[in-house]
């Protein structure tokens, strides 16, 4: 990988724009927000507790005393809540600059959401993808729009598990974690392709943390001792993300996460690894059909033509 030279204080000015960043409130996500928030932008936090995102926005606003911040309702793990969240934010905006999906799970046990998902795909990826369906009327009418999927190095070994995606038949926590972050960058990837062939000027784009030290690893054996040891801050993980948001520089549909020599793991934001399986059409397009099919939200579909 090429070494990085993009840098937070390339961050543009972001007066006028709207973020909105899922999992706000702790973590990559809490600060991808105070950069959004010291650069201008008005950020909705979009948080499951909204207790705890009240506690991360005064955080916030203790370094961004001017912040421009909304808290508002979302559980990623049912749909109701996402549709609910979706009709709620277009009712009190006009437009949506950025869709920055960050919230996410890691390996836990065998849990499911609402609508009976298994909890990693089912938040993940399912919860990401209806939200993205719900919201790009909305980001139409910015003017360069542009969503931002948050994938992970766990891609490399993840596999999507046909007739098993919701662990109907068995379950292991890391393969799980491994497919929803493969299906989030196929996502990601397969969104702009399908937004440039609609004729829309929303763009896609993904990114990772690299090894990143944030509560994810909190339902995982020994992680603290691996964050010690091993992981950047929040404070740098985040940089891929917030560049994939702002930087006039990237590659619609590209894929971006730390510099670092070894696999990724530390660094500075520049284009990232990603598997062939990431650009094959006909698995994209699977995943695409099975994510209508679960979730019930269907836009950007080939098939049909529709819009």
């Amino acid at each position: 990988m090429a070494r990085s030279t993009w840098r937070p204080d390339r961050i543009p000015d972001l007066t006028g724009k709207t973020i909105l960043v899922t999992g706000a409130n702790s973590g990559i996500g809490l600060e991808a927000v105070k950069l959004f928030a010291a650069n201008g932008a008005e950020v909705i936090m979009a948080c499951r507790n909204t207790g705890k995102a009240e506690a991360a926005a005064d955080d916030v606003r203790g370094s961004v005393p001017d912040a421009k911040l909304v808290i508002m309702a979302l559980d990623l793990a049912d749909l109701a809540s996402v549709s609910a969240f979706a009709n709620a934010v277009k009712e009190r905006f006009s437009k949506l600059d950025v869709l920055l999906n960050n919230a996410g799970l890691m390996a836990p046990p065998l849990q499911r959401t609402k609508d009976g998902f298994e909890i990693q795909f089912g938040t993940n990826h399912l919860g990401h993808f209806a939200l993205t369906g719900q919201l790009l009327d909305l980001l139409e009418a910015a003017d360069a729009p542009r969503v931002v999927q948050i994938s992970s190095l766990a891609h490399r070994g993840g596999k999507l598990m046909w007739g098993n995606l919701n662990a109907e038949k068995k379950y292991a926590r890391w393969p799980f974690y491994g497919q929803s972050k493969l299906a989030n960058l196929i996502f990601a990837k397969d969104l702009n392709r399908r937004l440039e062939k609609s004729g829309s000027k929303i763009r896609a784009y993904a990114a990772h943390p690299g090894y990143s030290a944030t509560h994810l690893q909190d339902t995982v054996p020994a992680g603290g001792l691996f964050n010690a040891i091993m992981a950047q801050s929040a404070e740098k993980g985040c940089l891929p993300g917030v560049m994939a948001a702002t930087s006039p520089d990237v590659k619609p549909g590209g894929y971006y996460g730390p510099d670092g020599r070894i696999l990724e793991l530390r660094g500075y934001p520049a284009p990232a690894y990603a598997r062939k399986i990431t650009d094959n059409q006909q698995v994209a397009q699977r995943l695409w059909d099975e994510s209508e099919k679960l979730t019930g939200i269907r836009y950007l579909n080939e098939a049909s033509g529709s819009p």
